[in-house]
Formats: C-alpha cells, sequence, structure tokens
C-alpha cells in the first residue's frame, strides 16, 4: 500500500506544482480559466500522459473553488478527450491534442518542435505503376514509377495519423531506417530539394475497420483527411500525400485575415 501512495504522490506532483492565475473578475466564467489553464499545461508537457491530478476536493481546497466549478473544468477536458476518469485511479492525464499550423511543414518537424516526441512506423516503403490520380498530382505519365511510403505517426506512444507519401521514382533514395527517426521533408532538404508551396484540401470522414484499427480509433471514427501536393523551387512537383488524422487528437491551427 505504501508502494501505491507513493506512486500516486509522484503522479500528482506535476499538477501541485503548477501556478494557476484565475481572475474572479473576468466576465469569464472560473471553470473555463481552470480547464483552459489545465489544457494548456497538458500541450505544454507540464502534464505529462499518465499524471493525475488528485481528488477534486484538494483541488478545490487549494485553489479556493467550488467542487462543481472543479468538476465542470475537468469534465469539460474528459469531454475533449484531454482527460480520463478511473475508478480506483483518479483523474488521470491521457494526451494533448495535436494543434498543427496550416503551413507547408513536416508533421515530424511539427511534433517535435511542439515537445510531442513523434515517432514512425514505416508500414510501406516500395514502387508501383502511378494510378490516374497520382501521375496528374506529380504531372508524370499514368503508369509511370513512383515511390510509395506508408507510415504510421505516433506522439508519447500512441497514433495519431497515417501517412501515405508518392514521390516520383527517380527524386531521392527514401531508406526505412531513417524514415523511422526523421522525416520525410528533412530527408528532402537534406538531399537538395528546395520545398517551396504546396497545394492542400483538408475534409473528414469516418474511419474504416482497418484504419480504426491502425490509429486505435472505433470503426465509423471521426478522421480528418488531407491530400497534399509539394512543388520545389523549380515548380516541379515532388510530393503528393493522402493523409488521416485521428480528430480526437488531430486539430489544424490557422490564422484568419481580414482581405484589406
Amino acid at each position: 500500500m505504501a508502494k501505491t501512495g507513493g506512486t500516486a504522490r509522484a503522479a500528482t506532483a506535476a499538477v501541485d506544482s503548477l501556478d494557476f492565475a484565475l481572475d474572479r473578475g473576468s466576465p469569464v466564467p472560473l471553470y473555463y480559466q481552470l480547464a483552459q489553464q489545465l489544457e494548456a499545461a497538458i500541450e505544454h508537457g507540464a502534464l505529462a500522459p499518465g499524471n493525475l491530478l488528485g481528488n477534486e476536493i484538494d483541488l478545490s481546497t487549494r485553489l479556493g473553488l467550488s467542487r462543481p466549478t472543479v468538476r465542470q473544468a475537468i469534465q469539460s477536458l474528459v469531454d475533449k478527450g484531454l482527460l480520463v476518469r478511473r475508478r480506483g485511479v483518479g483523474t488521470q492525464v491521457v494526451h494533448s491534442q495535436v494543434k498543427r499550423p496550416l503551413e507547408l511543414s513536416s508533421l515530424y518537424d511539427d511534433l517535435e518542435s511542439a515537445g510531442q516526441g513523434p515517432t514512425t512506423q514505416v508500414v510501406r516503403n516500395e514502387r508501383e505503376p502511378a494510378s490516374p490520380d497520382v501521375a496528374a498530382a506529380l504531372g508524370i505519365a499514368e503508369g509511370s514509377e513512383v515511390i510509395v511510403l506508408e507510415r504510421l505517426r505516433l506522439t508519447h506512444g500512441q497514433p495519431v495519423a497515417l501517412l501515405c507519401n508518392y514521390l516520383p521514382a527517380t527524386l531521392l533514395e527514401l531508406d526505412s531506417a531513417r524514415l523511422e527517426s526523421t522525416g520525410l521533408y528533412r530527408m528532402m532538404r537534406t538531399a537538395g530539394i528546395t520545398l517551396h508551396s504546396a497545394r492542400q484540401t483538408i475534409g473528414a470522414r469516418s474511419a474504416t475497420a482497418e484504419e480504426a484499427a491502425r490509429l486505435d480509433e472505433e470503426e465509423g471514427a471521426a478522421l480528418l483527411t488531407m491530400q497534399r501536393t509539394a512543388y520545389d523551387d523549380t515548380g516541379r512537383p515532388v510530393e503528393y500525400g493522402t493523409h488521416i488524422y485521428r480528430a480526437s487528437r488531430y486539430a489544424f491551427d490557422f490564422q484568419l485575415l481580414v482581405r484589406p
């Protein structure tokens, strides 16, 4: 029992070290302020997967908030999939949702810079004749040989995306071992390929049984989809990607500007 108690105290140490700035004079509800600060702590790694929040009574006493206020804040993050209530354990951090800027960048680089601990499993790395869609995207003849890559991208050991990329066969050599330790765009830059622009389409659909099994989701779960054709600085198409992301763990984040 002493060992279990020690483990629990160690797991809650992270939340005990956090400083919460709650503005009681603000029109923003206190539960929402608390939820936002907890979510930020999860996203920035101050609260890691497996950390416990402790019980609602202790947290409400520490912050000078009512139990219903704390409970509402926690429930909002449970609903987002960031926290989970486990019987006999308590409220536990599950993972942070990946919020990716909408720009021409590698998912691996974005996850690494956000401290998300990305890892990759190469599912497929081979050559095949280009289908009509792939040929049109890459500006090559149908049936021409292309490299096809299929990779499972994980953060903190949990799958977040299934990536399928097609490249012209003569573009560069892609070693599976290197692909599991770095990003595709980083390998392209190392090979002297300068990425300049891309056309991208974002959508959504339900997961098939096979996709759900790979992404650790239920069949029919919501997925974000992305199709992208990237061009180098000469205007040549160098990569066509069709990717799917777990909507429960992934979001695109971008800024909108008013036209002058």
